[in-house]
Formats: structure tokens, sequence, C-alpha cells
């Protein structure tokens, strides 16, 4: 509560709101089409994903090849960095062309395909967006310098200052850029300074032009029409520049002139304007979504380090809407290996207390420049890690912490899935990314971001599937031989994949997609998340970030508990899915472990929770592929272990077997575990303890129907379950077969 209290003071500023004075922007777009409310999101680096013509880069084409896969796994929606025409050198954050592909990835047919694949599919697609700043390849710079009608102001140009003691020629003012040095670079043709945040091959764009403005809005517009469902605009609070381009006050926290570090920077970016730009953008996409119909176009953006100017990138005071989801790096910025239970509560709270009400939460824990979890923390923390972004909600809170509903948006990094983890081992001589080597081969390692940018790994063959080239763009991490490829995870009875896949088929559960949240500190290393929502079963998730065994008795802070069951556990967990825990008993959670729990009163089917109808009816997808074992699925009928007639439709999770172990566990199951049945069981009971024979759910897929099984509530006895898969083909074609009666 007083971790609470510090937080709501900090945003009281911002989260205590007026009542609207117009109609907000989000009331033209239906509700039914905000599809990222629920989204997985799965970022792609293009170059390291996988590649289809030889020549050692990731490809559009590879993307296209995988979306199976993606749609497989549970992905709704796949973020692409930069794919745009760009010179080489800074890997497309510094475009050339905005309407065109970059020529290592392929052409626009290319894009074209992965466009129509995708929508086939419904995985939506977002870019990523640099309005900042251009290359100075662009031939929008290249006019500018030339002083050509229409151009001359479209970047920020400026003249020297001259210094009194030397008379020397010097930058108009004392910025500098991100990437050290003078945010100014002379130009000696157009005879003037162009300011530049990052390096001078990235001029920085003047958004005080209205003709600039109309400019990325037909850009826009042109991906728009392409088929693109929104974009994630990068680095937009430096848009604005003050027009007195006035000297930044020095912080005194460095010595070096050269660094970002020395000033306060209050004056090159956060403008007030940034604001405006992002509800002029979300306007323009919400009007196109009206016109064009179909899905609503979103809007992304990195949030505001000033968790004070939260509130005011998702709206105005005056209900103008500004971005779907300013993406939240506080997880991934603000803990480290070295943070307790405390510092992942408080962070989590932070975010979800500064949120304005109404809108949608967002968690990320990785990126492109950024560690991976397995490399960040451990090996072993990538299961725990990734159960808290899938049962984190979005929340909408306002000072008095009132609670409503809950939306989760999760953001997944290419490979975190599998556990793939950075290697730091690149050589100098193949070093790719500028920044590490414009400090030499002294230092490059510790700053460098190739390590986290390493290709796919997708199997045990050479270059771990991701190319057939004799050599890759970057070298690929050579745990790929050993367990860390996909193909090894889907062969393994239990892998991090698996473990992942099983987190998105649950995150389905309207508990976790809207229910109320709690988080607690059980201790000084390991913290819950509970979720709850009225008339339905809630969750926990209980996380150990500590490097030593925890013994807690977590039923101290639940109430009206007599027991937990396991739903989910890691790859190096003791505990099976299905194991139950009673009240009585505490628990032992092992070094960097997490697990996944239902709460309730009993395991069998007659104190299982009762299945909550929607309104309508609707069609649910059948499945082309396997059941993975492990998986966790979903049981319901008026099934029960007593004789008697229930009158509630009841609903259990179950654990899908292999058809393997299926058939050692008895007999005579032998002969019959054919390629066309799935077994499951809970806790290692027969199915039928839990139903006579409903659907069986995994995700949003309907994977089973009809079961049997020997001697219902036999221990070791999985019910088994005619495999939708393997009879598809046949059901579809009996349906046409009939249709036309």
């Amino acid at each position: 509560m007083f971790i609470n209290k510090i937080i709501a003071i900090l945003c009281m500023s911002v989260v205590h709101r007026t009542a609207m004075a117009s109609i907000p922007t989000k009331d033209l777009v239906n509700d039914a089409d905000d599809w990222w409310r629920h989204a997985v999101f799965y970022q792609i680096y293009p170059r390291s994903f996988l590649d289809t013509n030889f020549d050692g880069i990731g490809d559009l084409r590879g993307i296209t090849h995988k979306l199976t896969y993606l749609h497989d796994t549970g992905i709704t929606a796949i973020w692409l960095s930069p794919i745009f025409q760009a010179p080489t050198d800074n890997f497309g954050y510094g475009i050339a062309d905005y309407k065109d592909i970059h020529h290592d990835y392929g052409t626009m047919q290319d894009f074209e395909e992965l466009i129509r694949k995708a929508k086939r599919l419904n995985i939506k697609i977002v870019l990523d967006f640099v309005p900042n700043h251009t290359s100075d390849q662009c031939l929008w710079f290249k006019k500018s310098f030339s002083r050509e009608k229409g151009y001359e102001d479209l970047y920020v140009w400026a003249d020297g200052r001259i210094d009194e003691n030397t008379g020397e020629w010097l930058p108009p003012n004392n910025w500098n850029s991100l990437v050290y040095g003078s945010a100014w670079s002379w130009h000696p043709k157009r005879q003037q300074y162009y300011l530049h945040h990052y390096s001078a091959q990235q001029p920085d764009l003047n958004f005080r032009n209205p003709a600039l403005i109309k400019a990325i809005d037909d850009v826009l517009l042109f991906w728009l029409d392409k088929g693109v469902q929104g974009f994630r605009m990068i680095t937009t609070n430096y848009l604005y520049k003050p027009s007195q381009l006035t000297d930044e006050p020095i912080r005194g926290k460095t010595n070096s002139r050269d660094s970002y570090e020395l000033t306060e920077n209050i004056y090159s970016r956060n403008q007030s304007e940034v604001l405006e730009m992002l509800y002029h953008w979300r306007s323009l996409l919400d009007e196109y979504s009206l016109q064009s119909g179909g899905p609503s176009r979103i809007l992304m953006t990195d949030a505001p380090n000033d968790l004070k100017l939260l509130a005011h990138y998702y709206e105005s005071d005056e209900g103008v809407m500004g971005a779907h989801i300013p993406v939240n790096f506080l997880l991934l910025t603000e803990v480290t290996d070295k943070s307790d239970a405390r510092d992942f509560a408080f962070n989590i709270q932070k975010w979800l207390i500064c949120m304005p009400g109404g809108h949608t939460a967002n968690w990320i824990m990785g990126s492109h420049d950024q560690p991976r979890i397995g490399s960040k923390f451990s090996l072993d923390s990538v299961d725990p890690m990734n159960m808290l972004l899938m049962t984190l909600p979005g929340i909408a809170v306002t000072y008095s912490r009132k609670a409503v509903h809950y939306i989760v948006v999760s953001f997944l990094i290419k490979g975190e899935e599998l556990g793939m983890q950075d290697y730091r081992a690149i050589k100098w001589q193949d070093t790719k990314d500028p920044v590490a080597l414009s400090v030499g081969p002294k230092f490059y390692q510790s700053i460098s971001r190739d390590p986290v940018r390493t290709p796919f790994q997708w199997t045990a063959e050479k270059n771990a599937g991701f190319s057939k080239a004799p050599r890759t763009w970057l070298p690929v991490h050579p745990s790929y031989l050993e367990h860390l490829n996909l193909k090894t995870q889907l062969d393994d009875e239990k892998s991090h994949y698996k473990v992942y896949k099983s987190l998105i088929q649950i995150r389905q559960e309207p508990v976790l997609r809207e229910g109320r949240c709690q988080v607690e500190v059980v201790n000084k290393w390991v913290f819950a998340v509970i979720r709850s929502l009225k008339n339905h079963r809630s969750f926990i998730t209980l996380i150990n970030v500590g490097s030593k065994p925890q013994l807690i008795n977590v039923f101290n802070i639940l109430d009206d508990v007599k027991h937990l069951r396991i739903l989910i556990s890691g790859v190096y967990s003791k505990y099976p899915v299905g194991t139950l825990i009673s009240g009585n008993n505490s628990i032992t959670l092992a070094a960097h472990e997490g697990i996944v729990c239902q709460l309730g009163t009993t395991n069998a089917m007659t104190e299982a929770a009762p299945l909550m109808f929607n309104p309508g009816t609707h069609s649910i997808p059948l499945p082309g592929k396997s059941a993975a074992a492990g998986g966790v699925a979903m049981v319901s009928d008026w099934g029960s272990t007593r004789h008697g007639i229930l009158t509630n439709l009841k609903s259990a999770y179950v654990t899908i077997v292999s058809r393997k172990k299926c058939s050692s566990l008895k007999d005579h199951y032998g002969r019959a575990i054919k390629s066309s049945v799935v077994c499951v069981y809970g806790m290692g009971w027969d199915v039928c303890q839990y139903d006579f024979g409903g659907p069986l759910l995994s995700g949003h897929l309907l994977t089973g129907i009809v079961s049997w099984g020997d001697a219902c509530a036999k221990r070791k006895s999985p019910g088994i379950f005619v495999y939708i898969a393997k009879v598809r083909k046949w059901n579809e074609k009996t349906i046409q077969k009939f249709e036309k009666y």
C-alpha cells in the first residue's frame, strides 16, 4: 500500500483528469475492431529471421515462409524493425526512401505477398517508422542542401556562431548528439550547419514546416494502402526543437564535452508540440480506418521517460486520442539480475497507477538493442519472465485507484520463446554495429548490439537453419547445436517454446484478459501476480527472482483458498503440470523459478469453475498441426466423479500427453493409441474424472472431441480424444458433400 501511495503522488498531476470537453477520436472506430487490445506482438529483426536467397541475410520471403509457425504459436501481430531503403551501415534507422523496400530484404512484391499471407492467417503487420530523421542519402536531404524550392526548410538548418576569443566558427549551440560529439555538422554546399540527434549521416527533419508533415502523412497513407495495420513511431520525443535553439543548461554529471549527458537536454526533446503530432497521427489513422473499414490501424510510440507525461501520450486533457500503445520499457530498463521482488513489484505498479483510465497497458523485456532475457538474467529465468509478461494485465487506474476491467498487450522479441542468448564472443572482424565500430577493437564488446541481433536458431543444422550461405551476416550463437533451437524444442517433452505456447493458450482465459490484478511481495525474492474476475476461478503467478530456493506460504496472502493447482511450470521445475498444493503445505520455489496456478477448493470437476458463455455464438477454428505434448488444454461438460446430474456446465484444465507416453501407461492402451487420437489427463488421473466427452480446447483451437478411457478416475489412465487435426480434411469434405441439403 505504501508503494502505491508514493507512486500515486508522483502521477497525481496527470492521472486526476477533468471531464472530456469534446468527443474523443476513439469513438470514431468500433471497439469490436480493436484487435490490438488482446494481441500478442512478435518483434522481428528481418536481417536475422530467415534467409531464403542464400546471401546470409534474412529477408521478407523468410518471414512469409515462417508465418505459419508464428500463427501456430499463437502470435497475432508482427512488429517489423525498419524495412525501408536505407544505407546498410545503420540497418534501416536512417531512411533513404520511405516508399521502397531495402534491397537486402527483397522487393515490394515480396512485401505485398507477406501482407496477403498474413491477412489469410489473421496476423496483423505493424511497421517501425522513423519520423525524426532520414539518411543523408535521402533525396529530400539532397534537395534541401541544394535549397531546391519546397525543400529548403525540410531539415533543421542554422548558421554558426563566432567564438569571441578565437574568431573560430562554432555550431549554433551546445547540443550534443546521442552518439557522442556535437549534434551539428557543417554542410559545405549549403554553407550552414544541420542538426542530427544521432549520427551525422542521419539529419533531423523540421516538423515546424507544414510541408514536411504533409509529406510524412503521404508516406503513412502509402503503407496503409499496402495493408499494414499501424506504425511504431520511433524517437518521437526529438521531433520538435525550439525556434531559438537555446543552449542547454550544464548538468555537471560528466566532464566530457562531447557526451550527451553533459547537458540537461530540456530544449532539444519533449517539446509540447510532440503531443500535438501524436494526436494528429492518431486522427489520421482513425479517419483511415473509418473510411476504409476493417480493423483499427494503430499508433505505437516509445513511452516518455518521465511518467508524468504518460497520460498525455495516451490522450489530451480534452479527450483527443494519442498513441494506442506507448511502449512500456520499465521492465527492460529498470530491473536487472540484481533486482529483488520489490523492484519488480514497484515497476509494475508504477506503470499501472500512472496510466490514465480507459487505456491499455503493455509489457516488454527485450529488444533488438537490449540483452535477451537468457543473458540479462539467466537461462533458467526465461520461463518465469515469460510467465510474468503473459499473465500481467493492462489496467485502467485513476488517482483514487478505482479498478475496472484490464486489457493485455504482450510483446515477444524474436527468439525469446526459445530462450536464445546473446553471443558476446563475436570477434572484432565480424562486428557490424556502427556504434561498436566507432569505439574501436579495445572497447567494442562492452557496447555492441550485435550479440542481441544474431540469427534465429531454427534447427541444429548448419547456421542453425537460418541460411544455407557459407557465411551469415552475423555469426550464429553456437548454443543452437545443443537445445536452443526450435526443432529440438518442438521434439522435447518439455521446452521453453512449449512453456511459452502454453502461456499464450492460457492467456485466452477471461481472467487473464480482463481480470483485476494484485501484485504482492511475498518476501524479498518472491512476488505474486494475482488475477481475479467475478464468476471465474482466480490465477496466481509466483516468481522467485533470487539465486537461492525460497520456502514460502503463499496462502497467507490469499483469502478463502484451499489449494493451488499448477497449470504451467518451467522447464527446470520439479512441479509437474497438474500438481495440487493444499493450504496446509508450504511451497519451495527453486532459484529463478516461476509457476502459474489456478486457485480453488478441489481438483474434481464437480468443484470446477462454471463455464461462462458469450452473448453470441462464434465459430471456432480447427487445428492444422499436432498438439504439443506438455501443453495445457481445457475440457468442459456436465461431468463428475460421483453419480448424479450436474445442472451447471463446468470446465477444467488438463495436460496433453505424448502418444508414446500414453501407450506405455497401460498395456491394453498400446494398440489403440494411433495418430488419430490425442491423450490428456489431469494430475495423473483419467480425464473422465473431469468430463464425460465434452470438447477439448487448446488455446483458441478445437483440438479434440469425444473421449474414452480405462475406468473413470483410475490413476495414470489418460483420457483419449478423437484428434481433430487428423480428421479435419474428412470433416471438411463431408460438410461440402452435404452442403446442398
